[in-house]
């Protein structure tokens, strides 16, 4: 087991995430029920799902079910997208005095072709001046509340930005920066750079610095901090179907040995609780059409056969559920490593839409066109 030399503990202002864990906003995914769900199995830092400034702003119902509070959340943390400095101060504003937000991470690392065609998400790093300005809004108008940054190495390796956004954002008053140690380029293909994390925690000096990508395993959250001297870690897509990693990750923060691969059993049996609390949040309906998109990332590894797979991926009430869950043996193992392979995106390579002449006019401190849009992604 790879080891880390410093305390594992992560200060983001005044919240202390320990271990130094936290859960990365993805779309459709770390809603209130995953984010229940996950934290019951370890501590760490849980961040909704990214929702838009300007859709929050303007009230949107949708919107605001989404920043709501998971049962049992003592620390919401939300992902807030925005590319217009006066519209993400509105929209911190809301979430700090109105709704109790105690933590706001800003991204800046969305690859979606939708997002950066306007200039959005892994576009923005490329407009400096904007990307400042926006930082500085969101910061002023959070005051005691902690302000972070995700962010990309870059738009591709003749873009590599990551270093002088972390500097500049550093210098803007944010509390962490989080490093997903890939091109937009890349998208979600290819091996995560790691050493990438490692430059930017160099030249990052004063505040935390979170390292992203490829975390499957337990061990790879202290190898990624072993390598690269970074203070925290930010778990994606490991976590997919495996909301137990984070008991994992306490545990080798810890000094103790992960558990072993759950049988199906277990895994069955998490699978019920996280439709049941869906159909609580979400409703009965919508919930269990929720589920369905889950049940692949569950079931990764696992030889139960693709005609079950097919059914439980159809699945039309609890109780449909709970009958094809009863259906698998509970004494599967994973086969070695099953725990490895890839869920959710994998995507990519491929080139990355811009506004037009987005790269010779970097210095424009004015916010793109029609960027406000509902989108999610990192």
């Amino acid at each position: 087991m790879s080891t880390v030399t410093a305390p594992a503990v992560l200060e983001i202002g005044a919240i202390v995430v320990d271990p130094p864990v936290v859960l990365a906003p993805m779309a459709g995914v770390t809603n209130a029920a995953f984010r229940q769900l996950c934290r019951r199995f370890g501590a760490g830092l849980y961040v909704s799902e990214m929702i838009t400034a300007r859709a929050l702003v303007e009230g949107n119902q949708r919107t605001l079910r989404m920043v709501e509070a998971a049962p049992g959340e003592d620390v919401r943390s939300v992902q807030l997208y925005g590319v217009d400095p006066t519209v993400v101060a509105g929209a911190v504003r809301r979430l700090v005095d109105g709704l109790g937000v105690h933590h706001i991470d800003l991204n800046f690392g969305c690859p979606a072709a939708k997002v950066t065609r306007k200039g959005g998400g892994a576009a923005l790093p490329l407009h400096g001046a904007l990307l400042r300005n926006i930082v500085r809004a969101a910061v002023r108008a959070a005051g005691a509340v902690p302000v972070t940054v995700k962010m990309r190495i870059g738009l591709d390796d003749s873009h590599r930005t990551a270093v002088d956004t972390g500097r500049a954002v550093e210098a803007e008053g944010v509390a962490a920066v989080a490093l997903h140690a890939r091109t937009a380029y890349q998208h979600y293909s290819g091996a995560a750079d790691w050493a990438a994390i490692g430059e930017l925690k160099a030249a990052v000096t004063t505040i935390p610095v979170l390292g992203n990508g490829d975390i499957w395993e337990a061990a790879d959250a202290t190898a990624m901090m072993a390598a690269t001297d970074c203070d925290g870690v930010v778990v994606g897509r490991g976590c997919l179907g495996r909301p137990w990693l984070f008991a994992d990750l306490a545990a080798v923060f810890a000094g103790r040995e992960p558990a072993e691969p759950r049988r199906l059993g277990e895994v069955t049996e998490v699978m019920a609780e996280h439709a049941r609390l869906l159909t609580h949040h979400l409703g009965p309906d919508r919930g269990v059409r929720d589920f369905r998109k889950h049940v692949g990332w569950y079931l990764t590894g696992y030889p139960v056969g693709a005609s079950r797979r097919a059914a439980l991926s159809s699945v039309t009430s609890l109780e449909n559920l709970d009958q094809l869950l009863d259906e698998l043996d509970p004494e599967v193992e994973l086969p070695p490593g099953g725990s490895r392979l890839p869920r959710g995106h994998t995507h990519g390579p491929k080139p990355v839409p811009l506004p037009p002449g987005w790269l010779e006019a970097c210095d424009d401190p004015s916010p793109p066109r029609g960027a406000d849009i509902v989108v999610s992604g990192g």
